[in-house]
């Protein structure tokens, strides 16, 4: 029986009535399909992914774009904030128009273990009385609500990346860019790590489910598909663009730590909708992902700062705000499946392994990450998704994986070292795939429209000239 593993996942009722049933000897009907019902929604589960669904929203505006916005110069800030905000509203329509079905729909494609057709573009077949799985048998949600849940994950992802080359990127070429990235790069891979057919549907079929998911891999809220996908699209967008005007040649100080500060807090507070909601239920393990991202932001965030002080003799804000993202990132894939005290190393780890990166290797490569999102969201996320392999195995307090194709989920048995193998194979496949599309995007952006501003506009500031306003009036 093929081995399948419980990362953060769910998928429309309508979808499963397509999926074959057990079948009976030759002589006898196959039975009815499962259809989930009203009574098997449960209002606290609604309750808690509506309101995890407003804070992952949180996360991208004000939170993010406060973060980016603080650390950037004065005369680039509005351009920041005009970045994200746009970013939020663009995805946010592309979602709903194909891709959530591309996402999580394996119905209408030549491909279904790649990505999903286009069955449920504009949320074709939707309504409120159509249902998503959740991680349990005969407990679903709205479809409308999972819709909206992951519908901000969507938002967040391509926002992410504008950090890596901010500063110095036109605002058309940006947004043509995150609708195509979005398309070919995060909805695949979304599919591919969370699309299965649901706990009361795997069993009779059990090849129901997207490449990844099917290999194994563990990714309970993202680690692969938001901050390793977002980091190498980073890394790529800022070695084809190339560095800032003044790069190593010139100060480039943040702007407003303040600013950054409040950032990363709202980060925090949303990341527990993040993380807590990708269980999809109001239950012990959304506690457990809750915990888990107190912990390990609080391990990272204090690494980070006793690093400071040992290397440059004085704690920095900016360094424990980066520690503290650095710690929400690692987490991210381990939050519903470590142990607090095993979260607590993750964090620790992840956060030092960031720190070299950030101010040793981006130095030593001379490649000019404006936000470090390569350094951070993507080196954290690789840490965190192998490190998944490690903190979930039931002997140090994890969860272990949860075998679907049995008609009532059950534990499996957990070996760490091919889990940890899994988690490496999933890893090389989110960075080669991502990594090419995003060379071939930001190439062929490069050299048809142009993704740089002119020299002159770059040294005056993107504020007045990409958008005719300036962050402050004095």
């Amino acid at each position: 029986m093929k081995r399948l593993m419980m990362p953060l996942a769910a998928a429309g009722a309508s979808m499963f009535a397509a999926m074959p049933v057990w079948a009976q000897d030759a002589a006898e009907a196959a039975p009815a399909a499962f259809v989930p019902t009203a009574d098997m929604v449960n209002k606290g589960d609604v309750a808690w992914m509506l309101i995890s669904s407003a804070l992952v929203l949180m996360m991208s505006v004000p939170a993010l774009a406060l973060f980016y916005g603080g650390l950037v110069r004065t005369k680039n800030m509005l351009s920041v904030l005009m970045q994200v905000l746009t970013i939020v509203c663009v995805a946010a329509l592309v979602w709903f128009c194909w891709g959530y079905s591309i996402a999580f729909t394996s119905t209408g494609t030549p491909f279904p273990k790649l990505f999903g057709g286009l069955d449920k573009a504009f949320l074709a077949g939707v309504s409120p009385s159509t249902f998503a799985a959740t991680f349990s048998n005969g407990v679903y949600l709205p479809e409308y609500v999972f819709v909206i849940f992951q519908m901000t994950f969507a938002c967040i992802t391509p926002a992410l990346i504008v950090g890596a080359f901010a500063e110095r990127v036109k605002f058309t070429p940006l947004i043509i860019f995150t609708v195509l990235w979005l398309t070919l790069a995060y909805f695949p891979i979304a599919h591919m790590v969370w699309y299965f057919a649901g706990p009361d549907f795997l069993h009779a079929a059990p090849d129901d489910s997207g490449l990844l998911w099917g290999w194994g891999a563990l990714d309970f809220a993202g680690g692969t598909v938001v901050h390793i996908n977002a980091g190498i699209a980073g890394l790529v967008g800022c070695l084809v663009m190339g560095p800032r005007i003044g790069f190593k040649s010139e100060p480039m100080p943040p702007h407003s730590l303040v600013m950054t500060m409040i950032g990363a807090s709202l980060l925090w507070i949303g990341w527990f909708g993040f993380n807590a909601g990708s269980g999809l239920e109001a239950n012990a393990f959304g506690a457990l992902a809750f915990i888990n991202t107190f912990t390990a932001t609080a391990a990272a965030g204090v690494t980070w700062a006793v690093i400071d002080q040992i290397v440059h003799k004085k704690p920095s804000l900016l360094g424990a705000a980066s520690g503290v993202v650095a710690g929400l990132v690692a987490i991210t894939p381990a939050a519903g499946f470590a142990h607090p005290g095993t979260a607590i190393i993750l964090g620790a780890v992840a956060s030092g392994v960031c720190f070299l990166f950030v101010t040793k290797v981006k130095n030593a490569l001379n490649y000019d990450d404006t936000l470090d999102v390569f350094g951070i969201h993507c080196v954290g996320g690789i840490i965190g998704a192998i490190g998944t392999g490690i903190v979930a195995d039931p002997a140090l307090g994890g969860q272990g994986w949860i075998d679907y194709t049995a008609p009532v989920a059950k534990a499996g048995e957990y070996v760490m070292s091919a889990q940890v193998i899994t988690q490496l194979w999933a890893v090389g496949t989110t960075v080669l795939w991502t990594g090419v599309v995003s060379a071939v995007l930001f190439l062929g952006l490069k050299f048809t429209m142009g993704l740089r501003p002119s020299a002159e506009v770059e040294v005056e500031g993107l504020d007045i000239n990409e958008h005719g306003e300036r962050a402050y009036n004095y």
